[in-house]
């Protein structure tokens, strides 16, 4: 399985290494949504999986936005 990010600082940002999957949320046509733990602090997250293959270009777009705005918060 390949993690796409493009255009994005990862600079702060954490490595899907440094996530412990607990189980799967849901999921839907395009990506699926994990519960996750962060192995520095034991904390739990949810991970979003997007299957970029998948989508045309405007999608691509709408979900490198949703990613940047998520990051920013």
């Amino acid at each position: 399985m390949r993690w796409y990010c493009d255009n994005i600082n990862l600079k702060n940002m954490s490595n899907i290494r440094d996530f412990i999957p607990m189980s799967k949320l849901g999921e839907g046509a395009y990506s699926t949504v994990y519960k996750v733990q962060r192995r520095s602090d034991n904390l739990i997250y949810a991970l979003k999986k997007v299957k970029m293959n998948q989508l045309n270009t405007k999608e691509q777009e709408n979900a490198l936005n949703e990613i940047r705005i998520l990051a920013s918060i």
